[in-house]
């Protein structure tokens, strides 16, 4: 538009120019040709010259128009076509958004060859197929992408581990994973993702080989890491004790980085595996030396559960912690269970109505119930168990409302039962309870 408008306004200049310049004399022009002769003015003459050039430029134009008529019409479908494209996209993208699996499914797919981004359509449609639980559509519609784009083999790679993960084809992952890994070694978003399907598996192996690398490339927060390798080497102390190998517990252990080997967690898994396959000595070290490190009440009341040969030496170790601990229940308690071991009945029963009197427990009750029968005390005995029953009841879900006496006839029988003596009763009448 603003071409044509110069056009104009350039060509109303030239002719106000001429006119101008022939207003007072038109000039003279002759032209020959053998027999014939033209003659007419100047101006005339630059008038036709004019209208024979504009003439010739329509009809070049014309004939150039004509000729690219099929090519530009293409064109033009072409881009009528993308523009349909966007708009199913963009409307796929807000089903999916909202939900309506099937009908996203449906407007992704519609136009997807004609996309000017076809992976995204394809990729999105394979979501939405995940989510109708279409596993067959959803590959599909992932070989599709990675056709449509040959280079996007991670992107399509990455989508299609996302997707079987979610639904729960961990093994399919797995493979994809190592797959992209192989083809990507440095990227850091499949190894992030290894990472977690390992956890997930729990392939504790791999996943501490592959721990080194996400240090090494800052790919996980240190926090991160830290935890993970902590609930790999829980995972595999648990294997190892449920599989009864003592030895392969020992050896792993071993393999356990030093600032790890007094973790709590990590102490005390290992303890309770030694002290059930019978190693109650080296149980016994474990958590003292962990204690040693990092004051830990589980690791305490661990430690007061091993029955060693020699609960004196046990209990010595533990009345050092009294330091700095005195009023701690869980000590008190642990204290209690180690002087009842060595028979020190007297110094037991302190210990725990020390700890009752500051954190009262149905264990601790039922413990010092017993401790009290062993002394003699049988009423004594019998008021501990009587709170441990009041604190327990505490806890305990409130029951459901009795049922009404016209329910309970309502459901009972009318008829006499027969006793097993063959003896015709008459049911009694419930009765209220008290």
């Amino acid at each position: 538009m603003m071409r044509f408008l110069f056009a104009a306004l350039a060509t109303l200049g030239v002719v106000t120019a001429l006119v101008l310049l022939f207003r007072e004399d038109a000039g003279y022009v002759m032209i020959g040709y053998g027999r014939w002769q033209v003659e007419t003015t100047l101006a005339m003459l630059l008038f036709l010259l004019l209208l024979a050039f504009a003439t010739l430029y329509l009809l070049i134009r014309f004939l150039v128009n004509t000729y690219s008529m099929p090519r530009r019409l293409a064109e033009w479908r072409r881009e009528r076509r993308r523009r349909l494209a966007r708009r199913y996209l963009n409307r796929g993208l807000i089903a999916l958004a909202e939900g309506k699996w099937a009908q996203a499914e449906k407007l992704l797919i519609r136009h997807a060859g004609d996309s000017e981004n076809p992976l995204i359509n394809y990729l999105a449609a394979a979501r939405a197929a995940q989510q109708q639980g279409a596993l067959d559509r959803r590959d599909h519609y992932l070989k599709l992408a990675h056709e449509a784009v040959p280079d996007a083999d991670i992107a399509v790679g990455l989508s299609q581990a996302e997707l079987q993960i979610a639904g729960h084809q961990m093994e399919q992952a797995l493979a994809t994973l190592n797959h992209l890994r192989e083809i990507a070694p440095r990227h850091e978003y499949v190894l992030r993702m290894l990472l977690r399907l390992h956890e997930r598996l729990g392939d504790w192996e791999q996943l501490l080989a592959l721990l080194p690398e996400a240090r090494r490339r800052h790919v996980l927060p240190v926090e991160q890491a830290n935890r993970l390798e902590t609930e790999a080497y829980l995972g595999l102390i648990e294997r190892s004790g449920e599989q009864g190998d003592l030895e392969g517990l020992r050896t792993l252990w071993k393999r356990v980085p030093r600032h790890l080997q007094h973790d709590p967690d990590l102490a005390l898994a290992y303890a309770r595996r030694l002290d059930a396959l019978g190693e109650h000595t080296e149980a016994e070290g474990v958590l003292r030396k962990a204690i040693r490190q990092h004051w830990d009440e589980r690791l305490v009341d661990a430690y007061g559960r091993i029955r060693t040969d020699h609960p004196e030496t046990q209990l010595q170790h533990a009345e050092a912690w009294l330091e700095g601990h005195e009023n701690n229940p869980v000590l008190l308690l642990a204290l209690a269970r180690l002087a009842m071991q060595s028979r020190l009945w007297g110094k037991a029963r302190g210990y725990l109505e020390a700890s009752l009197g500051m954190h009262p427990t149905v264990e601790g009750y039922q413990m010092l119930a017993s401790l009290l029968e062993q002394m003699g005390e049988s009423e004594a005995a019998i008021e501990s168990l009587r709170k441990g029953m009041a604190l327990a009841a505490r806890h305990e879900p409130a029951l459901p409302p009795p049922r009404q006496a016209e329910d309970a006839e309502s459901h009972a029988p009318a008829a006499e039962a027969v006793d097993s003596d063959g003896a015709q009763t008459t049911p009694a009448p419930a009765q209220s309870a008290q």
